[in-house]
């Protein structure tokens, strides 16, 4: 690093002094808390975005957002080139950065992770990020904090995108490094062709009556209702109610919004009796989440479809239409592609999901909690669908199938024009471009739940009746040291402390259609318990039971 670049970064450094007494971490949400101390973390992440960028050789993406969050908190987080989130092995660096003392302390760190990882400054190519805020009214100024750490390398590039969903800004960081074009524009028209291809494809006789044409979407008074407003406007079907857009006067995320409807099984704000039986979803703040909703007759309760009903719906699509692909070929085709397609969930996805995936014949995965750890699995598959039950998921295909099936269309094209086969094939490539293939994507989501629907001939009743979701129950126990608990098999299986994995299963054994599995916070000292079983009262016994046993193991009572 030469003297110029030092200077500049002591000087810019020097006017976003950290907050006192706060310690922050990098997660799967990147940073995130109350925005009035956020600026110079967000200051720094333009640093490290620049220097990511370096690195890479590539354009990086930076998101100003706290997602399902209250709208007084802020975040903010790294799109890596592939569009998905900031590689684990630089978390540490950004924790360090985010929490150095003063602009001594941040030129250090940055002069030895500089130094360790080979970065040169001189290089061919200058830093590029592309930045992205959502609605919150602190965005703003933290957009101007991320340009100023942008800047503070010499030569680096920030190009502002605008109010953007987490999604888009992931979507065009992942189009850029390809060599597509990356315009808001372009993200909408990519939606609204593969859509309108997927409808075109849906067979003579699926169309599902006039009343089930018609969606609710909560926007959660975030970006994506903003955004779903404009994008409705290119379809032609089905018709979409937006519903707390942003527009209204409502607070974002303030009993409104995905994670609100998925946690407390209530009806969102604007919602009431005259939507009873209708087909609703809702968005999470920067709509990188989605369920869909029934409004039921009384007490404002809802029946849920969550995120383990989307995979199941996206999977049984995938999987219909690979063997339609498959049906009467010529094993004389020296192109034959066996296609693996995969499905991934944690431990927290409902059994019922699981046993029914299953049974439809499908490879189903798990990984520990988070979104990370799901599309890194996924993407080992020719296909990938990977879900939270939270409603944060997507579709990933590998290079190698899609040049496989791009080819295996042209073929058919010419040879079998009409045929099934060929239809297939174009649905499954329709399908790689309506879905996000960088993050999870509640506008893709929607539009690929509807195109679904529409081909199977289902109203949300059918889908909802699929397979019904066992009761669960969640809790938490405060414990002395969270680190006492080691778990293995994707967080299912306790490795330590001794015995009580075994006292678990003892109690296990107790319920019908029992389960249970306890986990550490990854911030916190408590730990996760989670318990299901065939009625909700040995859902609650179950958990409770377990709960005793955490805090018998390691609870403070342990300590004395």
């Amino acid at each position: 690093m030469n003297e110029e670049q030092r200077s500049l970064l002591l000087k810019s450094s020097s006017r976003f002094p950290p907050p006192q007494g706060v310690k922050l971490t990098y997660g799967t949400a990147g940073f995130r808390a109350d925005a009035s101390i956020l600026e110079s973390t967000v200051y720094r992440v333009g640093i490290l975005a620049a220097l990511r960028s370096l690195k890479t050789k590539s354009v990086i993406g930076l998101m100003i957002t706290a997602s399902h969050n209250k709208v007084s908190d802020n975040g903010v987080k790294i799109a890596d080139p592939s569009g998905g989130m900031l590689t684990q092995n630089w978390e540490p660096f950004a924790d360090a950065l985010a929490n150095a003392s003063d602009p001594e302390d941040l030129v250090r760190l940055i002069i030895e992770f500089v130094k360790k990882e080979n970065i040169h400054f001189e290089g061919a190519c200058p830093a590029e990020v592309l930045l992205g805020r959502d609605t919150r009214p602190s965005g703003r100024s933290l957009l101007e904090a991320a340009k100023q750490g942008i800047s503070s390398i010499v030569g680096a590039i920030a190009l502002d995108m605008g109010v953007l969903t987490t999604p888009q800004l992931h979507w065009m960081v992942r189009a850029r490094n390809k060599g597509m074009k990356a315009s808001e524009v372009d993200y909408f028209e990519q939606l609204s062709s593969s859509f309108r291809c997927l409808m075109d494809l849906i067979p003579e006789g699926s169309k599902i009556n006039e009343m089930d044409d018609k969606l609710i979407v909560d926007g959660a008074n975030g970006v994506g209702g903003e955004k779903l407003a404009g994008l409705k406007n290119m379809l032609n079907s089905p018709v979409i109610d937006v519903r707390n857009s942003g527009k209204e006067g409502g607070v974002l995320n303030e009993g409104v919004g995905a994670d609100y409807v998925q946690k407390e099984k209530v009806v969102p704000v604007g919602f009431g009796p005259s939507d009873v039986g209708l087909r609703c979803a809702s968005l999470d703040g920067d709509a990188d989440r989605l369920v869909y909703f029934l409004v039921l007759p009384k007490d404002n309760k809802i029946d849920l479809v969550d995120g383990d009903k989307i995979l199941s719906l996206f999977a049984l699509f995938v999987k219909e239409q690979l063997a339609i692909l498959n049906t009467n070929r010529d094993e004389k085709i020296n192109n034959y592609y066996h296609a693996r397609l995969g499905v991934v969930q944690t431990a927290y996805a409902n059994g019922a999901s699981t046993d029914y995936l299953k049974k439809q014949g499908l490879e189903v995965l798990f990984t520990p909690t988070g979104v990370k750890y799901l599309h890194e699995k996924a993407a080992e598959f020719d296909i990938g669908i990977y879900f939270e039950a939270n409603g944060h998921g997507t579709i990933l295909f590998s290079e190698e199938f899609l040049c496989w099936l791009e080819a295996r269309d042209n073929e058919l094209s010419s040879m079998s024009k009409g045929s099934e086969q060929k239809k297939a094939a174009s649905r499954i490539l329709a399908v790689s471009k309506l879905i996000n293939q960088a993050v999870g994507d509640a506008l893709s989501g929607l539009l690929l739940v509807e195109a679904i629907l529409q081909h199977m001939g289902w109203s949300i009743h059918i889908w909802n009746a699929l397979y019904q979701d066992l009761p669960s129950r969640q809790l938490k126990v405060k414990v002395v040291d969270r680190t006492a608990i080691v778990t293995a098999n994707a967080e299912t299986v306790v490795v330590k402390p001794p015995g009580l994995q075994e006292a678990i299963n003892a109690e296990i054994a107790k319920y019908p259609q029992g389960r249970s599995f306890v986990r550490p916070s990854g911030t916190e000292d408590i730990i996760r318990v989670y318990a299901e079983a065939s009625t909700q009262d040995a859902a609650d016994s179950l958990g409770n039971s377990v709960a005793r046993l955490v805090d018998k193991f390691l609870g403070f009572g342990s300590s004395s």
